[in-house]
């Protein structure tokens, strides 16, 4: 019913830049959180962005002053600004949503993209 499909990503070199998307679509009510994970080879995937419906953002401590996430709620859509990429940037990048479907009263879950592969290598 709920789909989140991303974009955006590729292979650059240290200190270029990429931008990711991710647009949700289906029987959609609201979205309350948005936000990117990644998980590295050999590692857990851990939060790198989150931002809330009002605007609201975090960041990790590794991506802050690099990375700025935002959102357009009239697309469902949230992106990631990754600027200054490091060759530890590399990773997939999944986007997820904290999604209600169809009412107010229906309950909250969390949908999660397919992942995008994100490569800084010179």
């Amino acid at each position: 019913q709920v789909q989140l499909v991303e974009s955006g990503g590729g292979l650059v070199q240290p200190g270029e830049s990429l931008r990711l998307s991710c647009i949700a679509s289906g029987s959609i009510f609201s979205i309350s959180a948005m936000g990117w994970y990644r998980q590295a080879p050999g590692k857990q995937r851990a939060m790198v962005a989150g931002i809330t419906s009002g605007g609201t953002a975090m960041y990790t401590d590794s991506v802050k002053g690099r990375f700025i996430i935002s959102r357009d709620n009239a697309k469902n859509a949230v992106y990631l600004q990754m600027n200054s990429l490091k060759p530890e940037d590399t990773a997939v990048y999944y986007c997820y949503a904290k999604i209600r479907i169809g009412s107010s009263g229906s309950p909250e879950y969390t949908y999660w993209g397919q992942g995008t592969q994100v490569t800084v290598s010179s």
